[in-house]
């Protein structure tokens, strides 16, 4: 089977023990392509380190996370974007997004980064990936204003209704990104995907976090993105080969990947 983890952090010091371990594990077991979300300034050099080691496995993005968003965000920002003008490399923008889980005193902030960053997405005709927590109303009023044809992304590790859902699609270019939490017996996710087609889906694990069932509360990895894909095979009906293909291709065309 042929699969693609389109959001694993995988530079996390959280990985300094078995780093290549894994991402060999992953390739022998036919998680073919890692791709790399930023966090901020600070984590692009570890990122960039593991994209030299495995060009053809893994794939970096380049963004600031909202939950990095704070009063020297213009700095952060300039640093960041700095990178776009000396590597080409980047397959994305992101990651990027509102978070108002832990802190909603940056709103007005982190509504602002997003903004910028969607405006490198078109400069740079990138891809979005944007990171929702308990933010979707903010995304989507950010979104009626500048979502455009030229306009393309995912909604990261989503977790929202079926009305939300449709209004992520709605925007013509954007895919939901499922992760560990469609096996979690109370997401209700699940019944959601029932009525979304498969071709809008893209499978990711954001490891080092929310790992699948059974590794719920425990370190994330990418080689748990099978049980992801054994998830999506109940609700759809389809082998797990199938599900494999088809996320696939769909993170291929996104993120314009051979």
């Amino acid at each position: 089977m042929d699969f693609i983890d389109t959001h694993t952090h995988l530079y996390s010091s959280q990985f300094n023990e078995d780093r290549d371990e894994i991402v060999l594990k992953c390739i022998n077991n036919g998680i073919r392509k890692l791709l790399l979300p930023n966090i901020d300034f600070t984590s692009i050099e570890g990122m960039m380190d593991l994209v030299e080691k495995y060009p053809t496995t893994c794939y970096p993005m380049l963004g600031l996370h909202p939950c990095s968003v704070d009063h020297n965000v213009d700095e952060e920002l300039k640093k960041i974007e700095s990178y776009f003008t000396v590597n080409h490399k980047f397959i994305a923008v992101g990651e990027i997004g509102i978070d108002l889980y832990w802190d909603k005193s940056f709103l007005t902030k982190q509504i602002k980064a997003f903004e910028i960053q969607i405006s490198w997405a078109k400069k740079y005709n990138l891809p979005i990936v944007i990171h929702a927590r308990d933010s979707f109303d903010q995304i989507f009023e950010v979104l009626d204003r500048l979502n455009d044809e030229q306009l393309r992304g995912v909604f990261h590790c989503f977790s929202g209704d079926l009305n939300q859902a449709k209004k992520v699609l709605s925007y013509g270019g954007f895919k939901l990104g499922v992760g560990g939490v469609v096996t979690f017996k109370k997401s209700g996710l699940d019944e959601v995907l029932k009525n979304i087609s498969l071709e809008h889906l893209i499978l990711e694990t954001d490891s080092p976090y929310l790992a699948p069932t059974p590794y719920r509360g425990k370190r994330n990895e990418s080689t748990y993105i099978p049980l992801i894909a054994q998830k999506l095979s109940s609700i759809y009906g389809i082998s797990e080969e199938e599900i494999g293909n088809i996320t696939t291709q769909n993170a291929k065309n996104l993120f314009n990947l051979s």
